[in-house]
């Protein structure tokens, strides 16, 4: 069974950092592409950055380009999100997603095929 397990969100001061982690296990995730997404209230779930299965590549929203980072742990079981320069307008939950299908648009939320259960990033200003 896949379990995707995130951690790190809270609340922070506009102008501020946040790290956010996935954790993913039940198959061999070194195969696949990860990513995050996020979902403000009232807002349709939208794409926010995404690695390749070997970390060699990377992609972002433009509203979140220069700000956050994608990473990948060495085992490639775990992703994480640097979030810096944070606004109010970044405030929502934060899903980490897995794409098991090869050749599908990162930032389309039906190339997902796998999500974690979200964890909350408040900024105040």
């Amino acid at each position: 069974q896949v379990q995707l397990v995130e951690s790190g969100g809270g609340l922070v001061q506009a102008g501020g950092s946040l790290r956010l982690s996935c954790a993913a296990s039940g198959r061999t995730f070194s195969s696949y592409a990860m990513g995050w997404f996020r979902q403000a209230p009232g807002k349709e779930r939208e794409f926010v950055a995404a690695i390749s299965w070997s970390g060699g590549s990377t992609y972002y929203a433009d509203s979140v380009k220069g700000r956050f980072t994608i990473s990948r742990g060495n085992a490639k079981n775990t992703v994480y999100l640097q979030m810096n320069s944070l606004k109010p307008e970044d405030t929502s939950i934060y899903y980490c997603a897995v794409y098991t299908r090869a050749r599908r648009p990162y930032n389309d939320v039906s190339s997902v095929d796998d999500w974690g259960q979200g964890t909350q990033v408040t900024v105040s200003s």
